[in-house]
């Protein structure tokens, strides 16, 4: 049996970092897979306890030298002292490396205008007194890293900084300090050079950071929004507990304006519940005894108390946050080319710097060329830009859905939903309320409404059949209490008999009016016309003679129908599915703007009706809300779940629909569309950069300090581009 864990990872500073941390945990026994995330700076791992620890885990990534540290369950407290820990340490030591560095750019300034007054500050001794903190104290972590990626077979941006910075520092002590002993001049000085590119390295490092940080703000949401504490009824009294010491079976009293502590079911009183964490929709929804209420969402108006029936981690914002982290820590397949690109990008770079250094040497014989262009080389390229290009935007993708009630399972589920050609609607639940509503009720011979609608109510009172008690509820909530019939009789698969007031009443269909010998011709016509339109209508008979009809439908959800013509302006192919037969399917279908149906489909076939779209070319989705909606759901290439559904459906999809609403369907489309366009905006600018820069470098038309500085802000640029999403308006259908 696997587990799955989290762990923190820090000290990556590129795509090659989280590369080989991912290598060497899959290297271990016991560790199914893996994903390391640059972005987030955490690892996924799925392993087996029987075959391995998570200890050995944590000290196999402290191995290849970073630190790791498991979270049992993250709060926004411990994940903002991480952010906020690694923030502050690269601004103290950018603020260092900037103080001790601006006198070696002034330098650079006074040689190049000759200012004889600060010529001081171009004395070798000064300049490497300046250099050298820079150089090994502040610059140690490059050395360091670059030694680990060395060890690992696995250069990375760290190894490009070290050598680049290396051999500007050690160039400047050979012209200043050996050079000049033996001709008696200074052919010049780099100094500034090195330590200027990793004040920069870090100055971009440090914005990173802060963009980084960012792009996970809706996940620092989602933990903030669980409460501290709850008031509990133990032993007669309340009590104010913390959160973690609520336990299923306990009651728990809720005060307007309060955040509803855990999962559960309300007991006493009434209120509306602000849902809109959950939902994305803002109207609260009124709660009353046996209503289910979700914890973290706010009750707005009343004082109740409800039962708690799911606690910890067991909550529904609980299994939100689990179910973002998981899409967030994933990859998608685009950036397995990222990923290739990476592990090769750092020995392809110090090969170009090595072979630029010979040609300036030997083809131009200028050895101060060719080393100051191989510095450049070094220096420019950049794989954290490929690094954070798919990443970055897949959290603040997933992030922008969770937010407005749009699940998104993994980054594979949201670049798959980009490409997608069809869409299958199940009828009951998603199209449609998914329960029978009182549509119609018609008078054949001039009897009163609302009399014909009271005998059928009173008839139905006794009945458990699904119509039956559709028509009793509809009565009751009309005109109160409802009374009691005389007699009663439920008649199976025809319908029902019962005295009513001394007379006897007959609901039900034309079978149980032909056996009860009632005459039931002149009601045929108006009752084709009902059904034509998708309903279900029943006879009503008082005394042997047929008085009226009543209709019974499954209505359409508002909003089904403007958003079904939404995805086909998306250029989407869009089919119901249903068991029902052909007729009522044409007529649900017909009012919801849907041309393609698929009728009388057996539940276990729903599935083989996917794959037989899919055989057609098209890139399916499925979308529906019941247990037997769940084959479908697994075997569409992105399953879509209504989350006032069943938890099967839930865990059989890739995509979940928290208020389900249809017009989310079209959001979590576009919203995907709009994120694979941003993935491919990063790399195209990641490649292109490198593409560009490193030629320019290698002709020698780039001072090093220049590419430092571009190599600093093109990942900056990456991750600003992702942080663009967060404009993503989901549009209400």
């Amino acid at each position: 049996m696997s587990e799955k864990a989290s762990v923190i990872i820090s000290g990556m500073t590129c795509a090659t970092c989280a590369a080989r941390i991912e290598k060497k945990i899959n290297s271990l026994d016991g560790v199914e897979r893996s994903a390391v995330n640059f972005a987030s700076e955490k690892a996924t791992v799925e392993y087996s306890p029987q075959r391995i620890e998570l200890s050995e885990i944590l000290k196999a990534v402290q191995a290849v030298g970073y630190q790791a540290e498991l979270i049992e369950e993250e709060s926004p407290d411990n994940k903002k002292e991480l952010h906020e820990r690694e923030i502050r340490k690269l601004r103290v030591t950018f603020i260092a490396s900037a103080i001790l560095s601006l006198p070696l750019v002034l330098a650079m300034f006074v040689n190049i205008f000759q200012i004889h007054s600060l010529s001081l500050l171009h004395q070798p001794l000064i300049q490497l007194l300046l250099a050298t903190p820079v150089q090994f104290i502040i610059g140690y972590r490059f050395y360091k890293n670059a030694f680990h990626s060395i060890r690992a077979k696995s250069p990375g941006m760290d190894m490009l900084v070290a050598m680049g910075t290396s051999a500007a520092y050690f160039f400047s002590i050979y012209n200043g300090f050996i050079k000049v002993t033996a001709e008696g001049e200074n052919p010049g000085l780099y100094f500034e050079a090195s330590a200027i590119i990793i004040t920069l390295v870090l100055l971009g490092k440090l914005l990173e950071a802060l963009a980084r940080g960012r792009t996970s703000e809706a996940i620092k949401r989602l933990i903030g929004l669980k409460p501290k504490t709850a008031r509990v009824i133990r032993d007669g009294r309340e009590e104010d507990i913390l959160i973690h010491e609520v336990t299923a079976g306990d009651l728990v009293v809720v005060r307007p304006g309060e955040k509803i502590p855990v999962d559960g079911e309300v007991t006493e009183g009434a209120s509306a519940v602000d849902e809109s964490m959950i939902t994305g929709e803002s109207i609260p929804l009124e709660k009353a005894a046996g209503d289910r209420v979700i914890g973290a969402t706010v009750n707005r108006y009343g004082t109740f108390t409800f039962r708690a029936t799911e606690v910890g981690k067991d909550t529904v914002l609980s299994q939100i946050i689990k179910v973002v982290e998981e899409a967030q820590g994933s990859k998608a397949p685009i950036q397995r080319l990222a990923d290739r690109v990476a592990g090769i990008f750092v020995p392809v770079v110090i090969a170009i710097a090595a072979v630029t250094f010979l040609v300036w040497l030997l083809a131009a014989g200028n050895l101060t060329m060719g080393l100051i262009s191989a510095v450049a080389v070094l220096v420019i390229a950049c794989p954290c830009a490929m690094g954070l290009a798919t990443p970055t935007a897949i959290m603040v993708g997933t992030g922008k859905g969770a937010e407005n009630g749009i699940l998104i399972r993994s980054g594979e589920s949201l670049e798959r939903a980009y490409t997608l050609g069809a869409v299958v609607l199940d009828k009951t639940g998603t199209i449609t309320r998914g329960e029978p509503a009182l549509t119609d009720i018609v008078s054949l011979n001039g009897r009163d409404h609302k009399e014909l609608l009271t005998l059928a109510g009173i008839a139905e009172k006794r009945s458990e059949h699904p119509l039956g008690v559709t028509i009793y509820e509809a009565v009751r909530k009309k005109a109160g209490e409802v009374a009691d019939p005389v007699s009663f009789e439920a008649i199976p698969g025809r319908g029902v008999k019962a005295v009513v007031n001394g007379r006897t009443v007959y609901v039900g269909t034309r079978k149980l009016m032909e056996e009860a010998g009632i005459e039931g011709a002149a009601a045929e016509e108006k009752m084709l016309m009902l059904e034509e339109e998708g309903k279900t209508v029943m006879l009503i008979a008082v005394d042997r003679s047929v008085e009226g009809l009543i209709a019974v439908a499954d209505e359409i959800k508002e909003g089904s129908a403007a958003a079904i013509t939404e995805l086909k302006k998306m250029g989407l192919e869009v089919y119901m599915i249903t068991g029902d037969n052909l007729k009522t399917a044409r007529a649900i279908a017909r009012q919801a703007g849907i041309d393609k149906v698929m009728a009388e489909v057996l539940p276990e076939r729903k599935a083989q009706a996917v794959e037989e779209l899919k055989k057609q070319g098209f890139v399916v989705a499925m979308v529906g809300d019941g247990i037997n909606d769940a084959p479908a759901l697994a075997a569409a290439d992105i399953g879509m779940a209504m989350g006032t559904g069943t938890d099967i459906a839930m865990e059989s999809a890739d995509i979940t629909l928290m208020n389900g609403e249809l017009s989310k369907i079209a959001a979590a489309i576009e919203l995907s569309r709009k994120t694979m366009r941003k993935i491919k905006q990063n790399l195209f600018w990641a490649f292109f950069y490198n593409a560009v820069g490193i030629p320019f470098a290698a002709l020698g038309m780039l001072n090093p300090i220049i590419a430092g500085a571009a190599m600093a802000f093109s990942s900056v640029s990456v991750v600003s581009n992702s942080l663009s999403l967060k404009r993503f308006k989901i549009r209400k259908a």
